[in-house]
């Protein structure tokens, strides 16, 4: 039996590969590093797919100033609003993936997205979640002839009388609009949709009696609820909020349901980690201080964290709720 022996040649060659290989590892790894490291190195550029003072805007000028001031590169938001922000969508899909552009991706730009069969960007494919930044949850209103004091007691209302209560809501296609029809579909009721073009129509026909029952962003109809002209029996989040904190959730009565809008953002699909998790870093960093959460607060809305990662899967898990809700209520953007 021969015994195989490696040559001095051999064990040479194999060694200068082993080093080589390891110093291109070494030198794959620091390239993130340095590309995080040497960013911003030019203004950024946050587009909210929303018209100007909108809560897209506004989220989006709030992590601008948190960026600028922490890396002293200016970060102006880009308002996008035309076809119902498809547009600015298709640009930051496009954008150079170096961390300089990035879009404040909604709960209203997903309805959004599976409602169209045809756009030229994917939510999921064509972009890089950096964070979630806040949520907004809901609240169900009635007016004060309605007799019902809890969600428990509408519910009751509403099988009793299949199609006599009327809801108002912002607009087919909001997230009020689909947050009622889930509770629909949940709840075995129903109730006849009213959209109206904005939440304050819906609001002063909430008020005067001409539907029962409105879904809303809290900070639209607080004040009308403090004064008695109408009623508030849920909040559409989990938990309850501290916007509203006498107030229970939905989901006490009906386990499993939630519905919040959210505010998250995205970078163009291959920005480097380096950069996502610089990013996220300092976003979150800014979010979890009591300066941001009051400013939040104010807006009605939570500051709500994650990482790149748990954001990728939330999208997912939004993206099929949202088909289903559509499909199932038949919703129409107006």
């Amino acid at each position: 039996m021969l015994k195989s022996e490696s040559s001095p040649r051999t064990i040479s060659v194999c060694s200068v590969l082993s080093v080589a290989v390891v110093f291109v590892m070494l030198a794959a790894a620091a390239v993130p590093d340095a590309v995080a490291q040497a960013y911003p190195s030019k203004p950024i550029r946050i587009i909210a797919l929303s018209s100007p003072g909108s809560g897209p805007d506004i989220v989006g000028r709030l992590i601008g100033s948190r960026l600028t001031e922490a890396w002293g590169q200016q970060a102006i938001v880009d308002p996008r609003p035309a076809a119902t922000g498809i547009v600015g969508a298709e640009i930051a899909s496009k954008a150079a993936p170096d961390g300089h552009t990035m879009v404040i991706v909604t709960s209203q730009a997903v309805i959004v997205s599976v409602m169209y069969e045809k756009l030229p960007f994917n939510l999921i494919r064509d972009f890089a979640p950096i964070t979630m930044v806040a949520s907004t949850p809901f609240i169900l209103a009635v007016h004060p002839a309605v007799p019902a004091a809890s969600i428990q007691e509408l519910v009751a209302l509403a099988r009793s009388k299949p199609g006599s209560l009327r809801y108002g809501s912002g607009g087919s296609g909001s997230p009020p609009h689909l947050s009622a029809e889930i509770f629909k579909s949940m709840t075995g009721t129903d109730m006849l949709h009213v959209p109206y073009k904005g939440v304050t129509p819906a609001m002063i026909d909430a008020v005067a009696g001409q539907v029962q029952m409105l879904i809303s962003v809290i900070p639209a109809v607080l004040p009308t609820i403090k004064s008695g002209r109408l009623r508030a029996l849920g909040v559409t989040s989990a938990k309850r909020t501290a916007l509203v904190p006498d107030v229970p959730t939905i989901a006490e009565t009906v386990p499993g349901y939630e519905f919040i809008g959210w505010y998250s953002l995205f970078a163009p699909a291959n920005t480097p980690s380096g950069i996502i998790n610089k990013l996220n870093a300092e976003i979150v960093k800014g979010l979890n201080t009591p300066e941001f959460r009051e400013r939040f607060v104010a807006l009605g809305a939570e500051p709500s964290t994650s990482t790149p990662q748990a954001l990728a899967a939330y999208l997912r898990e939004q993206t099929e709720k949202m088909r289903k809700a559509v499909r199932d209520s038949g919703a129409r953007l107006d």
